[in-house]
């Protein structure tokens, strides 16, 4: 299996993004953890320098484009990025008494969600197309595949994420560069806490990290898990549009508000 040894991840001060750090911390590995906590950061770059990796953190937001760039073009200047996994996001939902979703909630979704996740990339696409190799991840969802009517705004980051995703990868793999995009179901995060509804074949952020990282190793285009789930979407694709709306039905969510906005997961 591929070993990357020059890592970004961004939202990896908890969920998916500090099991992925955690997953990938090995002897000769080099990660640069951001987020915007700096304390959970911290924390977590003890427990990778304690499995062997040399850790950078940068307590940065995602939709601060020009620090971001400057923190990432100054890491890859020295430790040239082979692994970038653009991690951070939020969620939302409708409102009270599902009401439509608040303009501003929904734009800051698109904003950390699909503009981040490109802000985190971009700076270093041209510096993995000189070397002729490189791999990038984006951390879309299943609900970038599939409808979720109460969560309008985050459906259509993720989904607009998993456009610009494969956009990507028809463009650079030809060049060296890989592309793939992660739409994982229901993990066990603060973010999914939030939400108030049935979630099934919930499973923690170490299984879902240990699924990314065998996916990136393999190339994968599009990872998406778990594969009960992948299955229901792709049969819903299959049958009547009425049968699917009472399907959905029991996927139904009410999502609390967040009080603190942490960016760490998908």
């Amino acid at each position: 299996m591929r070993q990357f040894r020059s890592v970004v991840i961004t939202g990896a001060g908890r969920g998916i993004g500090a099991a992925l750090a955690r997953a990938l911390a090995n002897p000769g590995v080099r990660l640069l953890l951001v987020a915007r906590d700096a304390a959970r950061l911290a924390h977590l770059a003890g427990e990778c320098e304690a499995d062997g990796a040399e850790v950078e953190v940068a307590a940065v937001d995602v939709s601060d484009v020009a620090s971001l760039a400057e923190v990432l073009l100054a890491f890859d200047a020295v430790s040239p990025v082979d692994l970038v996994i653009a991690n951070a996001g939020i969620s939302g939902g409708l409102g009270e008494r599902r009401s439509v979703e608040p303009m501003e909630l929904a734009l800051a979704q698109i904003r950390v969600n699909l503009e981040g996740a490109m802000a985190t990339v971009t700076p270093l696409i041209e510096p993995m197309r000189g070397r002729g190799s490189g791999k990038i991840a984006l951390m879309s969802s299943i609900a970038g595949l599939h409808p979720v009517p109460d969560t309008p705004g985050y459906c259509a980051s993720k989904a607009g994420l998993l456009m610009w995703g494969k956009c990507l990868d028809a463009w650079l793999r030809p060049q060296g560069v890989a592309v793939s995009v992660i739409c994982p179901g229901f993990v066990k995060t603060d973010m999914n806490d939030r939400y108030v509804g049935w979630k099934p074949f919930l499973m923690t952020p170490e299984k879902a990290a240990d699924i990314v990282v065998r996916g990136l190793q393999k190339q994968r285009r599009v990872i998406a898990f778990p594969w009960q789930l992948v299955a229901l979407v792709r049969a819903g694709a299959l049958v009547p549009p009425a049968i699917v709306a009472l399907v959905m039905k029991l996927f139904a969510v009410k999502v609390e508000p967040e009080k603190t906005a942490p960016r760490e997961a998908a």
